[in-house]
């Protein structure tokens, strides 16, 4: 009984076994992660068009939720770019930026996308995040790079700017170049420049220098603190503020809030979309990240678990001032590599950006918005991967024009077209390649019983017996792609008298697939052809028993190729070695 309410709550397993020495080590990767998140949860949670402080909120109770409820060790959830930009997207549709109604959308599209991402886990929909391939995903996440990187440009340049596509941006920023702030410039130039050479050079600098390569490491991930300090200190020494400097300003200094979504059908009923785009994209990324960061240890990863401890996340951003919220890429690397060893680092974390939030957030009323921008660019310019356009056209022209036009239409038409572009393409990708399996000719290989495809390798036939093997289930889409092959073949030779259907790679045969086999069945018999199968897998074969089709079968069920072959074939040729039959 235990163990059954385990499955659904982990923190009940892993807690049993929780020891001094993974306390240690979940306390140290804890105080670097805080480190990293506070600069980043304000960056996210502007980028979002939302106040600082909500990127801090979004933090803090979906982090113990995940604890409680999710199975990896090391994801750490929170606010990241990608779904911000997609939640500026969404809730600018229903709300202006900076009014109580735009707080109340982002709350209600959090809330949404909890109660989306539960559902799925309690209903075991994890596959459906298959139907999203990865370089669909590679495409958008990289166009999503630059528009993030392009949206934050007014914010180094100190101008007035918007826009959802990359022209409109590029039109805004263009047409209000003139009133660039040089002091905000020079500002967010410099911290960007820093946070490039932070990632690239402090690291290899500082162990130059003699520093352990472990400290070194994560003197480099708070790289962005450093950039905060400085930045904000200058501002504040200086009165840079009086020159025309955007800073942050009053940030609340408390816990996180009780907030209450709206309820509104109107308002559900328009981000409902949103909401299901926004749970797909951050559950494939959470999940990717998560899968890869346990392999690493051998560890399990329960993609149906992971659903409910994301929609849980998600549900406790809801209610607590935040909005949505996913497994981060860059946060969870950290987390992993400071050692942490249970999801309690993750409470940890969030205990000590509790801290922040009531103590700290006074320091950051100088910190300018330049600075925040300067992360966010830093951080997602890293995501910007057009190597995945390169690799798609020499290895599948189709996957390349799925990723080309995901690119293509999240920067000329913003994300949720974009990834709505995305989903569709990725299902249409996987429907092409099986409505048109790929169906080999074969003969067996002189003295072995293995059949190859004829065209490939050096092989015998017989001219009366037909074999073609189906590399692909027969679905609904792609069984008359099979009949129209095997008619294709019998126009022109009168000679065949027998076809073998070769069911290898068959592992599924649904019932529209069944008829065309009947089809194909009947049309055989009146030409007097036999119409046999062979090495039909266990479970097709107990579909196939529950109709009526095998006792019509015009031929026979073979249990190996081989055995057709000896069956069927007028050359009755037995390879060397083998038994007779």
């Amino acid at each position: 009984m235990f163990d059954r309410i385990g499955s659904f709550v982990p923190v009940l397993r892993w807690a049993r076994t929780y020891s001094r020495h993974s306390l240690s080590n979940d306390l140290i990767a804890a105080v670097i992660v805080t480190i990293m998140l506070i600069p980043q949860s304000l960056a996210y949670a502007l980028l979002a068009g939302l106040p600082p402080e909500a990127g801090i909120y979004a933090s803090i109770v979906p982090i113990l939720l995940y604890a409680i409820f999710g199975t990896s060790n090391a994801l750490a959830v929170g606010p990241v770019a990608v779904v911000s930009l997609m939640t500026a997207a969404a809730i600018g549709q229903v709300a202006d930026q900076g009014t109580m109604g735009y707080a109340v959308a982002a709350l209600t599209l959090a809330l949404l996308s909890g109660v989306i991402l539960l559902a799925m886990g309690v209903f075991r929909l994890g596959f459906l995040a298959n139907f999203l391939s990865h370089p669909v995903i590679a495409g958008f996440i990289t166009a999503s790079g630059i528009l993030i990187a392009a949206s934050q440009l007014k914010h180094i340049l100190g101008i007035p700017a918007g826009g959802h596509t990359l022209v409109e941006m590029v039109e805004g920023l263009v047409t209000n170049i003139g009133a660039t702030n040089p002091v905000t410039l020079v500002i967010g130039a410099a911290a960007t420049a820093f946070l490039f050479w932070v990632r690239k050079g402090l690291k290899p600098a500082l162990v130059r220098l003699g520093m352990p390569a472990g400290a070194a490491g994560v003197a480099t991930k708070a790289g962005p603190v450093a950039a905060v300090f400085v930045t904000t200190l200058a501002v504040w020494a200086l009165g840079l503020e009086a020159r025309g400097v955007a800073i942050v300003g009053a940030v609340p200094q408390s816990l996180p809030p009780l907030t209450m979504p709206s309820l509104s059908p109107d308002l559900l009923g328009a981000l409902l979309v949103p909401a299901l785009l926004i749970s797909i994209i951050g559950f494939v990324e959470s999940i990717s990240v998560a899968q890869t960061l346990a392999a690493k240890k051998r560890q399990r990863i329960d993609p149906d678990q992971e659903l409910i401890g994301l929609g849980a996340a998600n549900i406790g951003a809801a209610f607590t001032g935040g909005y949505p919220v996913t497994g981060g890429f860059a946060r969870s690397v950290v987390n992993f590599d400071a050692g942490a060893e249970t999801p309690a680092a993750g409470a940890f974390t969030a205990l000590g950006l509790g801290i922040a939030a009531v103590a700290l957030t006074p320091l950051v009323y100088f910190l300018p918005q330049a600075t925040l921008a300067a992360t966010i660019i830093v951080a997602v310019l890293s995501l910007v991967d057009f190597s995945i356009l390169k690799k798609t056209w020499t290895y599948s022209k189709a996957d390349f024009f799925a990723v080309a036009a995901t690119v293509i239409l999240t920067l000329g038409f913003g994300v949720e077209l974009g990834v709505s572009a995305g989903v569709v393409l990725s299902i249409m990708l996987h429907l092409y390649k099986t409505s048109r399996p790929h169906v080999a000719e074969v003969g067996v290989v002189p003295g072995t019983q293995h059949f190859r495809n004829i065209n490939r390798h050096r092989v015998e036939t017989d001219p009366s017996l037909l074999t073609l093997r189906v590399d692909e289930s027969l679905y609904f889409f792609n069984a008359r792609f099979l009949d129209d092959i095997l008619q294709d073949r019998l126009a022109g030779d009168h000679g065949i008298s027998n076809v073998v259907l070769m069911c290898s790679a068959v592992n599924e045969i649904d019932y529209s697939a069944l008829e065309s086999l009947e089809a194909i069945n009947h049309r055989l018999k009146d030409l007097g052809v036999g119409f046999h199968l062979s090495e039909v897998k266990g479970p097709v074969m107990d579909r196939l028993k529950t109709a009526h089709f095998l006792e019509e079968l015009n031929g026979e069920v073979f249990l190996s190729q081989y055995d057709a072959w000896r069956a069927l074939s007028r050359a009755r040729h037995v390879p060397d070695g083998a038994p007779a039959i």
